[in-house]
């Protein structure tokens, strides 16, 4: 009799231990669910991010966004590839290649309009002095690449005409200073550095350019979209109002920027997220020019 008991003891204690694992394994499967793994370089052009991630309580009421930061391109398409992020704010032409390469994501907003400034040294007056000179840009796969194609092509040159070479943009101040590169183009705040940092100007805005050029993209893999329809469009939907606040917001860019008030005034002086909706002929004319570039 007594060993019945202890048998019923044991027992009542193994189903009470192996209830509790499954709640436990519950709970983080559905923490786990109402999470959003969104992954970002730190930028000025991810801002919406960066408003919608400081005030979560009013944009994100059914989960939680999780920002997961990055320090190159190919690190944050290497995690949005594998799946270990849910979605990310990523260079357009990017997403656009990972896509081609069967990697199922969709562009859902831009991260801004406007902000691609090309900066120039001192002995850089016009494109017609860039001839033989070296040009950093973030990646081929970038629109600031578009943008030296098109500033050249306006100017009579030839793409090969330059030295293009591909820089972390935090580095292309300070190759600027040290005359490794006579001009760069780059997402913000790194332009703006280079100008209130006096070792460069502004030889073009990209409106300037190419008006309505698609730079950074907010991007999520089909399958959370499928999965986790509710969940997504809230987000999509707090991202849009947090780009209402992105220009003023200066605190919210601090607190993810490396970057001096000054440099980042300046920056938001150049920027736009006013309206963050994906223009068709804007798309189609970045993709007939990343093809015309190889």
């Amino acid at each position: 009799m007594m060993v019945h008991r202890q048998v019923k003891a044991i027992s009542a204690s193994v189903l009470l231990i192996a209830a509790m694992v499954i709640t436990g394994c519950q709970q983080r499967e559905a923490a786990a669910d109402s999470t959003i793994k969104v992954g970002y370089l730190p930028i000025t052009h991810a801002a919406p991010l960066y408003i919608a991630n400081e005030n979560q309580e009013q944009f994100m009421q059914d989960g939680d966004i999780e920002l997961i930061r990055f320090g190159t391109w190919i690190d944050l398409m290497d995690a949005l590839n594998s799946g270990r992020i849910d979605g990310a704010s990523v260079l357009f032409p990017l997403a656009m290649k990972a896509h081609e390469k069967g990697i199922d994501i969709k562009a859902t907003a831009l991260g801004h309009e406007d902000g691609n400034a090309v900066i120039a040294g001192p002995n850089i007056e016009q494109v017609e002095d860039l001839k033989g000179e070296t040009v950093a840009i973030p990646h081929t796969l970038s629109t600031h690449n578009l943008l030296l194609d098109e500033m050249l092509e306006n100017a009579g040159m030839n793409y090969s005409d330059v030295n293009v070479v591909e820089m972390p943009p935090a580095e292309m101040p300070a190759a600027l200073s040290e005359g490794r590169i006579e001009s760069y183009i780059v997402a913000e705040p790194f332009g703006a550095i280079g100008v209130t940092l006096d070792v460069g100007h502004v030889l073009y805005q990209s409106n300037d350019l190419w008006p309505g050029c698609l730079c950074c993209a907010m991007v999520f893999r089909q399958s959370f979209l499928e999965d986790r329809p509710e969940l997504s469009k809230q987000f999509m939907e707090g991202y849009a109002h947090a780009g209402e606040h992105a220009e003023y917001d200066l605190d919210a860019h601090m607190n993810y920027l490396n970057v001096d008030e000054e440099a980042l005034s300046l920056s938001l002086e150049w920027i736009s997220y006013e309206n963050l909706n994906i223009n068709r002929e804007d798309y189609e004319y970045m993709r007939e020019r990343v093809l015309e570039l190889g």
